[in-house]
């Protein structure tokens, strides 16, 4: 069996498009995956796949390359509280339906929960926040950081909005109590409609681009018009204006109109 068809069986098991991520960096994650689990080849592989749950969660946090943390990218926050919030603040009427999309572990949406409570108490705070794999987001509802997480917050924030344990920090309830998480894949699901604010950071960057182009169509779609798209900082969208957006800040795109 070779990697194409170890893509066929993985699609025809699990309903996982391998095609849409980018083969090089995706099949040397699986070669060491499987080398890891000391299996010989791509076939014995997905025979072990088959009847194990443990391995194929393990394989699935392996291709969702999870990584996040608190603040990342500082000044970009900074631009989304400071800016970008009040812009759509003018926009909206209702309150700003948002979401965190590919949101791992968690911090990327309790980071919006911080965001916006300089502006609205926690009760006007409503977070979607999604994700392909189950184990991260039963992470996320956990909410509990090791010191590196929260390295790069202000420190008054880590006050007023985590516990300190012993050896980690717990994000408090009022803030969890801020976001609903949801699995999502968004390859294939449906998108949900009618949001003022999209945060996707750090994920596109592993798919193909043709997978992007579909994704990127999808989020306009989603996002009212007006509405704001928040990219990662290796994620800037060439041509956006082809997808309905215009860049407005550097990562923040606005939707123009419908395509």
């Amino acid at each position: 069996m070779d990697y194409k068809e170890f893509k066929a069986e993985i699609l025809k098991l699990f309903d996982i498009n391998l095609d849409f991520y980018k083969e090089k960096q995706m099949k040397r994650r699986i070669d060491s995956l499987i080398s890891k689990n000391k299996y010989n080849n791509y076939r014995d592989y997905v025979q072990a796949l088959k009847g194990s749950t443990n391995l194929f969660s393990e394989f699935l946090d392996y291709i969702t390359i999870n990584v996040s943390e608190f603040y990342r990218n500082p000044e970009q926050w900074d631009i989304l509280g400071k800016e970008v919030i009040p812009l759509l603040f003018k926009e909206s009427k209702e309150d700003l339906k948002i979401w965190s999309a590919a949101c791992s572990t968690g911090e990327e949406p309790y980071t919006l929960v911080m965001v916006l409570n300089r502006h609205l108490p926690f009760n006007k705070i409503n977070i979607l926040a999604t994700d392909i794999d189950n184990n991260v987001l039963k992470k996320a509802k956990e909410g509990i950081y090791s010191s590196k997480s929260i390295e790069k917050l202000p420190q008054d924030h880590v006050s007023k909005y985590f516990i300190k344990e012993q050896h980690n920090y717990r994000i408090k309830d009022e803030v969890k109590n801020c976001v609903n998480f949801k699995q999502h894949d968004l390859l294939k699901d449906d998108y949900p409609k009618g949001l003022d604010l999209i945060v996707c950071r750090n994920v596109l960057i592993y798919f193909t681009e043709e997978a992007k182009n579909q994704i990127y169509e999808k989020f306009n779609k989603s996002l009212k018009t007006g509405g704001i798209l928040f990219v990662g900082s290796t994620e800037q969208i060439l041509s956006s204006a082809k997808y309905g957006f215009r860049s407005i800040r550097t990562f923040f795109y606005k939707k123009e109109r419908d395509i």
